[in-house]
């Protein structure tokens, strides 16, 4: 069982979200890992060149010019190594109620029709059946409440994976990191306990 982590921990040892990952990657200690790392490799974004040539290839089933072929190879490398994966976690901060752009580049780097999701008589359909994605994330308000329509970071990644088709999508937030920091060591035992639970069921 392949698992791949994509993170993006721009604030290193300072991301209460690595303290999520860190809990992760010593549960599920011995199992085949892969870490891409996009704060350190950013995921490319469509340009006019990359745009045109998925369209022409992904919907049109037209054969690309070497430009538009090269323009699109990172997108189709980190495709490739998602498709090869069983599991996902991905390891993110919220940024002004979403996601940071480079992982909202991630997820439009691999969200390819005929890839990872395609589409049928009956609509759309995801490709990536038979995998699990789970979700770390801090942040440092609370959305909850009146608050609830300012999240969009987490529920955004949850529909992401789930259109791409995965069988089971989890999430786990610490949220408020920034509001009371006597509370904090609290949320990371009880982020590091039920990761320890679903690192049980999933492996």
């Amino acid at each position: 069982m392949k698992t791949l982590i994509i993170k993006y921990l721009p604030r290193g040892e300072r991301s209460h979200t690595k303290k999520l990952l860190d809990a992760f990657l010593e549960e599920a200690k011995g199992q085949d890992i892969e870490i891409l790392d996009i704060a350190e490799n950013l995921p490319d974004m469509f340009n006019p060149v990359s745009l045109i040539g998925y369209l022409q290839r992904n919907y049109g089933g037209q054969k690309l010019s070497d430009a538009e072929a090269k323009s699109l190879a990172r997108m189709d490398e980190m495709t490739a190594q998602l498709k090869l994966a069983d599991i996902v976690v991905l390891a993110t901060p919220m940024y002004n109620f979403s996601l940071p752009a480079a992982v909202k580049a991630w997820f439009d780097s691999v969200m390819l029709k005929g890839e990872t999701w395609d589409m049928s008589p009956d609509g759309y359909k995801g490709l990536m059946t038979g995998k699990k994605a789970l979700i770390l994330m801090a942040s440092g308000g609370v959305y909850e409440g009146d608050m609830s329509s300012w999240e969009h970071a987490m529920s955004l990644a949850k529909i992401e994976f789930q259109f791409m088709g995965f069988d089971e999508v989890k999430g786990l937030t610490i949220s408020g990191a920034n509001m009371d920091a006597k509370k904090l060591p609290e949320k990371v035992e009880k982020g590091k306990a039920e990761i320890k639970k679903i690192v049980e069921e999933w492996y």
